[in-house]
């Protein structure tokens, strides 16, 4: 069986910063103390007024495009993960990528899975791969969070922000390349991470737009501990599916969404704190982007090297989670 991985990486975030005192300077109830001591958070990134998700998707392409020094004439299908469209229904936000790289007409669509979505994006991109109906696929991940949140609720306005990461993927040396994948969810679980208006289920109306209810909500303490419960087991199931076991595990990429959730699966797990990937308290929770872009920074930087078993783990809305286990080696 051929084996598929990463030709290359790139990731992009916008350039305003908003730092932990700014919401304290906008009137809200907080400090830099408080947010850094609950979640790790110090600062996210926020796109302009004229950037929508597709901006950033572009940018985070072609940033893999050229670190694979694969032209986009190469690409025959884009996977794009978000749930911050540039339109409400259609059309998808891969297919507006698609003609800004100059993609030929391939195959383009979005995968909803919220934080998961670059798990669940890379898992499908990897069938097509395996399955010969395409070669070379670029995967992005992009969230713009910060047009969908509620900036006066405490509960949610400190935790996201901006970004966009993306992979190309194709053929690799034998051995190398992503391993298995573990995905799952539970929808029985939807209502703890939702905006809950807006859509078919309640359509927009003036009265919503007023009480804010077509942006996010969040149960945090629901979220918190079904995060927990599952971060540890798809770990060990991904890895187990891989022939392998946490003592082969030589680097964690976790979603980027709360340094206490990631400390209670990283104890879980028994593994030492620089085995895990954190770049959360410089862009926040940037949902399907921050696997991506913790990946990108991590190649970058030189802390993920070849022949390193590596682990991408997400949890979100749905509820959603899965982990993708990877063998990590650019190109054959």
């Amino acid at each position: 069986m051929k084996s598929i991985g990463f030709l290359g990486v790139g990731h992009y975030v916008p350039e305003t910063i908003v730092k932990n005192d700014d919401f304290v300077a906008r009137g809200l109830d907080t400090s830099d103390e408080w947010i850094v001591s609950r979640t790790g958070i110090r600062e996210r990134r926020v796109a302009a007024e004229n950037e929508a998700t597709s901006d950033l998707a572009v940018k985070a392409a072609e940033a893999a495009l050229k670190n694979a020094g694969v032209s986009p004439s190469e690409i025959d299908l884009i996977v794009l993960a978000t749930s911050t469209p540039d339109h409400l229904a259609f059309p998808s936000t891969a297919a507006i990528v698609q003609h800004r790289l100059g993609v030929p007409m391939v195959p383009a669509f979005d995968v909803s899975a919220a934080c998961s979505g670059f798990n669940y994006a890379l898992t499908v991109a990897h069938q097509f791969c395996l399955s010969g109906a395409a070669k070379k696929v670029l995967v992005i991940a992009a969230d713009c969070l910060s047009k969908i949140v509620n900036w006066d609720d405490r509960s949610t306005c400190i935790l996201f922000g901006d970004g966009a990461g993306a992979v190309v993927l194709g053929e690799v040396a034998p051995g190398f390349g992503l391993l298995s994948s573990d995905l799952h969810a539970n929808g029985a679980e939807a209502t703890s991470l939702i905006i809950p208006d807006g859509g078919t289920r309640q359509p927009i109306t003036p009265e919503i737009i007023a009480a804010r209810t077509n942006k996010i909500a969040m149960n945090g303490k629901a979220v918190f501990k079904l995060a927990v419960s599952v971060v540890g087991p798809s770990i060990e199931l991904a890895l187990k599916s891989a022939g392998l076991t946490i003592d082969d595990l030589d680097l964690l990429i976790p979603h980027q969404a709360n340094y206490r959730i990631v400390e209670a699966a990283r104890e879980r797990l028994g593994i030492r704190e620089n085995q895990v990937f954190m770049n959360l308290d410089k862009y926040g929770n940037t949902s399907a982007a921050s696997i991506p872009i913790a990946l990108s920074e991590a190649v970058s930087t030189g802390v993920l090297k070849p022949g390193m078993i590596l682990a991408l783990t997400g949890f979100g809305a749905g509820f959603t989670w899965g982990t993708n286990i990877v063998k990590w080696g650019v190109g054959k």
